[in-house]
């Protein structure tokens, strides 16, 4: 072989190593988003498994409240019809707002629910509220832990396909922007709070 033919040679084999690193460092990147994303699907999850329960404690002590656990009710059961969604979703931006908007209605009522809470001190005593209480305010923070570390996996991951010249490899074999979770529009204001 001519030593014309083995730089060529040599320029192929560090091509082909060089797609095969970047199109498994992709790969990487992409189950580590979707690792971050079961994780926030999982805390949601363990908010509406906990609704029920809450709503029916409130309920034993304000049970003329019914606006406010139906509008729970309806907003959990919206939210979890949206929640077992697809991987595709994390590349459809109409999808992934979609869900969030499910997710922020089941925040608002959940805060409309303590609000009422607050208008009876006797339930506000009771030890089984209180249990529920503190498990829904340590799921809530666990959403928004998760939140981040989803948002932070997806960032490093649109990083590695947006610089060059791995935009080329990504756009070749179809990886796609991820979504990032984003506060509510009305996040804002404080809530009005009125007894």
């Amino acid at each position: 072989m001519s030593k014309k033919t083995l730089i060529i040679l040599g320029i192929i084999l560090l091509a082909v190593i060089y797609s095969v690193k970047t199109y498994n460092g992709m790969i990487q990147f992409e189950e580590t988003v979707k690792e971050k994303w079961s994780q926030v699907e999982n805390v949601y999850q363990r908010r509406l498994d906990l609704i029920p329960n809450l709503v029916n404690t409130v309920k034993g002590y304000a049970s003329h409240e019914k606006e406010t656990f139906l509008e729970v009710t309806e907003a959990r059961a919206k939210a979890g019809g949206t929640l077992k969604m697809s991987d595709k979703m994390l590349n459809d931006p109409a999808m992934f707002q979609k869900f969030q908007q499910a997710q922020s209605s089941l925040s608002s009522a959940l805060q409309r629910l303590m609000v009422v809470v607050e208008k009876y001190p006797d339930l506000k005593a009771n030890q089984n509220f209180l249990a529920l209480q503190d498990q829904l305010e340590g799921t809530e923070n666990r959403i928004a832990v998760e939140r981040k570390r989803f948002n932070e996996a997806a960032r490093n991951y649109n990083i590695y396909i947006k610089k060059f010249p791995k935009v080329m490899f990504a756009r070749m074999f179809g990886f796609e922007e991820k979504m990032y979770f984003e506060s509510d529009k009305d996040a804002e204001e404080a809530p009005k709070v009125e007894f």
